[in-house]
């Protein structure tokens, strides 16, 4: 019998429904429907179109329902720590802010004033960004926030969306973590940080784990789609979560790379690392499925090429990759996670004014842009992953790079090359995969996740880069040194 999950993949700049299949054959996955997930620019803010992201998905169930297959379960990822304020009668009470609205610059020295930073990452074990849950909530409590002053109950994004699907509300574990206000040890929201924003646990919805049951469709989902009542299933909410559970290693001894407008590398451990080391290399220990903890970093990833796509009117990648491939290497470096780059209005430019202020030769053409965006990530993945095999429990035998990154030849060539170790690239629907394994999981048609990581490597194609040209990287990389300090 085929059984057939629905899995909704939503990342910062598009979204997706995805049709995922386990039978005899193996892992079948078919997309459903596609659709943009802009930012929303107004009033000085920068928001989400939750509404519109609800649309999407229940379009996405209207079409699977068309196709007369029988859906076992819905299940639902997204970006981290953003969050929905709900009033007491149910109700979205504002639209929600994006994590790279402004309002939160300068939030952590800020709330560190009250709560020293080392508390807050001994209770955590969660990196310091200034966009973290934590601190948005600070920011709205010292603003006053009208939607927070009326808020009910707080639901991140994917809960929130379940939340609309099935009327039941939930914090799901894996999500809650990016919001630095899960206890690392516990595994539960921390009361202390809580009360620090004005909030407690009442705020949020039932604490739930991967693989458990959220609720069903609504009456009202179901007269819109046709669908019956379909099982809702916490997966792991944070789409991190999901690909990193969809990585198709053979043993544990691997670190990851998530590569799409982020990359967040790191290594599959069983309990936190919490250290003095770990918090000056300001690397966070995020929640996985069956227990397991991700220590990771955050890298900027592919959103400095896509937003310079979007001033050159939407080059298409092969042309791109192409043209770099042909660039001169090693002319011009950057420190891809510099402040200049979180949010500018003009990255093209963003990058051509840092070439110049460190002294470097301005990639004034296309092909040097991307040449430089793409040796600049390779160089700052070696940097992580330096530390990341210091601190790691297990030998580190491939990098896996997973998601719509690991179909880019170039930068996984110039990542092995770099980081003098294997690169393992695929599967690019990590995130999707993940999403319907723990699916699967919970419906007791799939096995544990070493067993799931068996199945997607025989299933999926993957390609092996080995490390070239080592002397020249390791030159670059000690010119990239000179820059970024």
């Amino acid at each position: 019998m085929k059984h057939c999950f629905f899995a909704v993949d939503l990342g910062a700049t598009s979204g997706r429904t995805i049709l995922g299949s386990l039978s005899d054959k193996g892992l079948e996955l078919e997309e459903v429907n596609r659709f943009p997930n802009p930012l929303i620019e107004v009033g000085g803010h920068f928001y989400w179109d939750i509404y519109a992201l609800y649309q999407h998905i229940v379009d996405g169930l209207k079409l699977a329902a068309q196709r007369e297959v029988k859906i076992t379960s819905i299940g639902i990822d997204t970006w981290g720590v953003d969050f929905v304020c709900f009033g007491a009668d149910g109700h979205v009470l504002r639209q929600p802010y994006a994590y790279r609205d402004p309002h939160t610059n300068g939030a952590p020295e800020a709330f560190f004033s009250r709560v020293p930073r080392n508390k807050v990452y001994e209770l955590t074990g969660i990196q310091v960004m200034n966009f973290n849950s934590l601190f948005q909530l600070d920011t709205l409590r010292r603003n006053e926030d009208s939607a927070l002053a009326a808020a009910k109950k707080i639901l991140f994004i994917p809960d929130a969306l379940s939340y609309m699907l099935s009327g039941e509300m939930v914090t799901e574990y894996t999500i809650a973590t990016t919001a630095q206000l899960v206890n690392a040890q516990t595994r539960k929201l921390e009361p202390e940080l809580l009360a620090s924003v004005g909030l407690s646990e009442d705020h949020f919805g039932r604490f739930v784990y991967p693989g458990e049951t959220i609720g069903v469709l609504t009456e009202e989902v179901q007269k819109q789609t046709g669908l019956g009542a379909i099982p809702v299933i916490a997966v792991a909410g944070h789409d991190t979560g999901s690909a990193v559970a969809a990585v198709p290693a053979l043993n544990k001894n691997f670190a990851y790379l998530s590569s799409g407008t982020w990359s967040l590398m790191g290594v599959e451990i069983d309990t936190p690392i919490v250290t003095a080391e770990t918090e000056a290399l300001n690397f966070t220990n995020e929640g996985g499925v069956e227990g397991t903890i991700r220590l990771l970093k955050n890298i900027c990833g592919m959103w400095l090429l896509e937003r310079c796509r979007a001033e050159w009117g939407e080059t298409s990648y092969p042309d791109l990759i192409a043209e770099a491939k042909a660039a001169e290497p090693f002319r011009s470096i950057i420190n891809p996670d510099d402040a200049v780059f979180a949010n500018p209005s003009h990255m093209e430019k963003a990058i051509c004014l840092y070439c110049e202020k460190t002294g470097q030769p301005i990639p004034d053409t296309r092909a040097r842009i991307v040449r430089c965006i793409f040796e600049s990530l390779a160089l700052r993945y070696r940097q992580v992953l330096e530390n990341l095999i210091k601190l790691s429990p297990r030998p580190v035998e491939a990098l896996h790079v997973i998601g719509g990154g690991s179909k880019n030849d170039l930068l996984n060539q110039f990542t092995a090359n770099s980081t003098g170790t294997t690169v393992i690239a695929g599967p690019s629907e990590a995130t999707a995969i993940g999403n319907v394994m723990v699916q699967a999981m919970a419906a007791k048609v799939a096995g544990s996740i070493a067993e799931m990581r068996k199945q997607i490597n025989a299933s999926i194609p993957l390609t092996a880069f080995q490390p070239e040209n080592s002397a020249a990287w390791d030159a670059a990389y000690t010119k990239y040194l000179a820059i970024i300090d």
